[in-house]
């Protein structure tokens, strides 16, 4: 395996036994992945599609029923690779007498960490995140928000090269938001690669290269996305200036190539979206109203876009059946 792979997944499958009589649950189906140094991968799905699981999975906190996970290369029951990983759950807890400052020394002995480096470290860490005022106050008296923050934190401790979240973003308000936003952004920079789940797909779409979406434990679509997203693109986007008769019968020509959709209209200037491989007939119908074409553009899918079209219809055809 290539040295920059710090991640793999080769057909990973979960199942388990749900209920009195052990009905089979297909968790995880088949799901191969890879990423790399200097990576961003973003791990989406509707609730239940097994987004936790895999992570668990990764981290060896539970095992998979079928396929193969490397991390660095190694399994991720290694001790030595998975001390190189950073790891955030969905909903993190902490003894509530605690204070954030004892949490990371603690986190840093667990780690092996010095206590010169760790009296450095932790001081460091939370001024980062914003919890410099509360470094010796108890988590008792803590917004969700504050604890995601110091869950954030203790994941940074052994400075790892790899960093999985589950849901990082969750609870935050949103200045705590952005601030976290931009401290990821800032990880990426300094040459961390993050592996994390989110439902806010326009986080998705700034922090990641690519991404792979689950539907019930399937992997509906995967890649870069500026791949997956120029691969998926279905319409275009024409700008039309009407010639000065007849406009509202100029414009009925035109939305009558199927599929073309008026956007908005100024004055005689047009915007309409239309299927691509209806672009030449939309064209030609223009020449007949003696109208002109302004501009042309395959339209930029977005990844929510994508998403409603990968997850939820599949989701949807699948409890239909």
């Amino acid at each position: 395996m290539a040295d920059d792979v710090l991640l793999q997944l080769d057909r990973v499958g979960k199942t388990f036994r749900s209920g009195l009589l052990g009905r089979r649950v297909e968790a995880v189906r088949e799901v191969s992945l890879t990423l790399r140094r200097g990576e961003s991968v973003g791990y989406l799905g509707p609730n239940g599609s097994g987004k936790t699981t895999s992570i668990k999975c990764i981290l060896s906190l539970i095992q998979p029923s079928r396929g193969a996970i490397r991390l660095f290369g190694k399994p991720p029951s290694d001790a030595l690779a998975r001390a190189r990983v950073g790891y955030l759950p969905e909903s993190p807890y902490f003894y509530d007498y605690l204070t954030p400052h004892e949490v990371l020394d603690y986190v840093g002995r667990l780690y092996g960490i010095d206590r010169g480096t760790r009296k450095k470290r932790v001081p460091m860490l939370l001024d980062r995140l914003g919890l410099a005022q509360a470094m010796h106050r108890p988590l008792r008296g803590f917004s969700k928000g504050m604890l995601q923050r110091v869950g954030i934190a203790q994941s940074l401790l052994s400075d790892p090269d790899l960093l999985i979240y589950d849901e990082p973003l969750s609870g935050l308000d949103p200045i705590g938001r952005k601030e976290v936003r931009e401290l990821m952004v800032d990880l990426r920079k300094e040459g961390k690669s993050l592996f994390f789940s989110s439902h806010v797909l326009t986080d998705i779409e700034t922090l990641c290269d690519s991404v792979c979406i689950l539907d019930r434990g399937v992997a509906v679509a995967q890649g870069r996305l500026s791949e997956l997203l120029l691969a998926d693109r279905l319409e275009s986007e024409a700008v039309i200036e009407l010639a000065a008769d007849a406009q509202e019968a100029a414009i009925a020509v035109l939305t009558s190539v199927p599929g073309a959709v008026l956007c908005e209209r100024a004055g005689a200037v047009v915007r309409l979206r239309v299927p691509t491989p209806r672009v030449p007939e939309l064209t030609q119908r223009a020449l007949e109203v003696q109208a002109q074409l302004r501009e042309l553009a395959p339209r930029r899918d977005s990844l929510e876009e994508l998403f409603m079209r990968k997850a939820v219809h599949v989701q949807e055809v699948g409890g239909a059946a």
